[in-house]
């Protein structure tokens, strides 16, 4: 059975709980727009505190903290690649932000994880390879949660849910 759902919303306001949000991180981990500023809002202050503690991470790693007031129970912060024109690293970084991910998601025993595409916002990675990569990899661990893939609009819906049917 297929443990692999496309939902859109936004995913700082889930309407039900899963044990680990993904976070589209900046490498500094200093809180941001996008999937990663409306997480920090949503969870408040503490947050932002525990992710400069951590003092970043690296472009296709993950790092993780508690989810405080979101509704999770722990916040992976992952750190996708800016796009520059496919021939910098990009996909093979992109892979292992998500690799890391699922390394966290096992380390943590997760039964339910909520991630966002990576990198197909301010860091312009093309919509459908960012989506069949973050597919494909995650497809590949066998981690047994369920994942929700969250699309923060129509398109990246639909585009996701084609690819997911392949």
């Amino acid at each position: 059975m297929e443990k692999i759902s496309i939902i859109k919303g936004d995913i700082a306001y889930l309407p039900f709980h899963v044990d680990a949000i993904v976070n589209a991180a900046n490498s500094a981990l200093v809180p941001g727009g996008g999937v990663d500023g409306a997480i920090n809002k949503k969870a408040g202050p503490n947050l932002a505190k525990d992710m400069l503690l951590l003092g970043g991470t690296k472009t296709g790693t993950a790092v993780y903290t508690k989810a405080y007031d979101l509704n999770a129970d722990f916040v992976i912060h992952a750190v996708g690649p800016r796009y520059k024109d496919g021939e910098h690293g990009e996909k093979e970084l992109l892979v292992s932000a998500y690799e890391s991910v699922m390394k966290l998601a096992h380390k943590l025993e997760v039964n339910s994880l909520a991630i966002p595409f990576l990198s197909t916002g301010v860091y312009s990675y093309p919509l459908e390879e960012a989506i069949s990569i973050a597919l494909e990899t995650v497809r590949k661990d066998n981690l047994d949660a369920r994942v929700y893939f969250v699309a923060f609009d129509e398109t990246t819906e639909e585009i996701a849910k084609k690819i997911l049917e392949k």
